[in-house]
């Protein structure tokens, strides 16, 4: 039906041209023409899409737009042929003949031609640029992943689009990406990206961007999850403490998936938490824990070693710190004995009143000695001068 209307409507079209060319000096005073040339337009879909043809000098002669590649018409003057809802047709004075192409499709992308009835006729052509914003594709882009450390990784992702989008790929929370050569980089581009002997620095989310300059951008999140046996480090495997006092050992610990971590002392005894022991566990990141016990009120049994243990899925690790004894500062005091020396009166007498140091009485005890030798001495001396005088 459609096509029998457009070719009565052409032939219609061309007799008009005819008509016109008969009689030249009664319906045509000037031979119309294009104003300018049609400018190409972009649009992205599903939008409305304005072509204008500008035209001087109409006169009689009728105006009609077609679609190139498929040789349809679709409108003449002001009347639309094509049964396609989308198309419509308005113009201002006779002048500016404008084809509308409502909710634009891919489909539509093409060239149109502004056609005059002339003899010869006379058109213009003009190309509508149908633009797509990218289209992440589900099935060709991977999935979240879980590999082994040490595996070889290919992360994939594909996107529709017009122009064909370009692909960025980025980790999450703008960290950088390691590659083989043991450069880190910011973003790679292209539809895969390769990690070779993928490891614990790898893991987590990376984000697949894809653009072609038509908004919005859309963005993947890939999760690659990365699952090795737990590793144990010990910055001190020697820590010393006094007892009464209280002491924090450390350690730290890598595994995922996540390991149960726990402390246990020289015997294979598994601390819990109590008044005396206090284990706490501390995730750094989603591989990474931090391992503390406090020992409260060191006692002598408690200087022995402990062990710090991992374990998942994967395989079992441990740790050792020993806890030695500091002994407390010595604290030696001077004993000051307080002893009563005897003090001399004028009169003779003797007092009990002067309180003297252990180093004081001492020295005065050997003053004293001295004094008694003398005075001993002196008193032989004595006895021998009186026994000399007496008569025999």
């Amino acid at each position: 039906m459609e096509a029998s209307v457009c070719r009565r409507l052409l032939c219609a079209f061309t007799a008009a041209s005819v008509v016109a060319l008969a009689a030249p000096n009664e319906l045509v005073t000037e031979v119309p023409k294009f104003g300018k040339t049609i400018d190409n337009v972009t649009i992205p879909v599903s939008r409305e899409a304005v072509l204008d043809c500008i035209v001087e000098d109409l006169g009689s002669y009728k105006v009609a737009w077609l679609r190139v590649d498929t040789q349809t018409i679709l409108t003449i003057h002001g009347h639309v042929i094509t049964k396609n809802h989308r198309i419509g047709v308005t113009h201002s004075d006779q002048h500016t003949w404008q084809l509308h192409i409502k909710d634009v499709r891919e489909s539509d992308r093409g060239w149109y031609m502004c056609q005059i009835n002339t003899d010869p006729m006379k058109s213009q052509l003009g190309f509508l640029q149908v633009v797509v914003p990218p289209d992440i594709l589900d099935y060709p882009t991977s999935t979240d992943m879980v590999v082994r450390e040490g595996s070889n990784v290919t992360l994939r992702c594909e996107a529709s689009g017009s122009p064909a989008p370009s692909i960025t790929w980025r980790r999450e929370g703008s960290e950088t990406i390691p590659l083989a050569t043991g450069e880190e980089v910011a973003s790679v581009e292209g539809t895969t990206l390769n990690i070779p002997k993928v490891n614990r620095l790898h893991m987590g989310a990376y984000l697949c961007i894809a653009s072609n300059g038509v908004p919005p951008t859309p963005s993947k999140r890939i999760m690659l999850i990365v699952h090795f046996a737990p590793m144990m480090t010990i910055q001190n495997q020697l820590i010393g403490a006094q007892e009464g006092n209280s002491v924090t050992l450390e350690c730290n610990s890598e595994a995922f998936p996540k390991s149960i971590n726990y402390w246990t002392k020289a015997n294979g005894e598994i601390i819990t938490r109590n008044s005396k022991y206090e284990p706490e566990l501390h995730d750094v990141n989603a591989y990474k824990s931090q391992m503390r016990l406090t020992i409260n009120y060191v006692e002598e049994e408690d200087y022995t070693t402990y062990k710090c243990i991992a374990k998942n899925s994967l395989g079992e690790t441990d740790g050792s710190i020993k806890l030695y004894h500091i002994p407390g500062p010595s604290t030696t005091t001077q004993s000051t004995a307080a002893t009563d020396l005897p003090l001399a009166r004028k009169d003779g007498t003797t007092k009990r009143k002067l309180k003297k140091t252990a180093p004081e009485v001492a020295q005065a005890a050997s003053s004293s000695g001295s004094f008694a030798r003398v005075c001993v001495y002196s008193l032989r001396l004595s006895l021998g001068l009186v026994l000399l005088t007496l008569p025999l």
